[in-house]
């Protein structure tokens, strides 16, 4: 059985995305950005911030596919200006200090929202 979350965006039809797809025990999560209702960014110009608020929309979709935190397996945190991983990794340590998926982070030369600075994928897998 295949379960797709939606984020609302009307991106989504337009690109042919899912927030997050679950097909038996492994789930997959989109690149989550830090925006909210009506295209707006949370956290203008702040990584930290932007990362936590990604990090709760992860969560919220986690949740929607009867999962949660401890069944991510990897995290992919792209940023825009990579000198500021610090920042994103306090947020991401702060959610999976103890869990430790596999983390990858990567600099890009920008995002669809211009003022997005961070974006992160998440892969998990339940014990269905």
């Amino acid at each position: 059985m295949r379960r797709r979350v939606t984020s609302g965006s009307n991106l989504e039809p337009e690109i042919g995305f899912s927030r997050a797809v679950r097909r038996g025990n492994l789930i997959a999560i989109s690149g989550t950005a830090s925006i909210w209702e009506g295209a707006r960014t949370v956290g203008v110009g702040d990584v930290y911030s932007q990362t936590k608020h990604c990090l709760a929309i992860v969560k919220a979709a986690l949740i929607e596919v009867d999962s949660c935190f401890e069944d991510v397996i990897r995290t992919r945190v792209m940023l825009t200006n990579v000198t500021t991983w610090r920042e994103a990794a306090r947020a991401h340590g702060e959610a999976f200090g103890d869990i430790r998926p596999a983390c990858t982070f990567v600099e890009v030369s920008r995002f669809i929202h211009p003022e997005c600075l961070v974006e992160i994928e998440v892969d998990a897998v339940t014990a269905e």
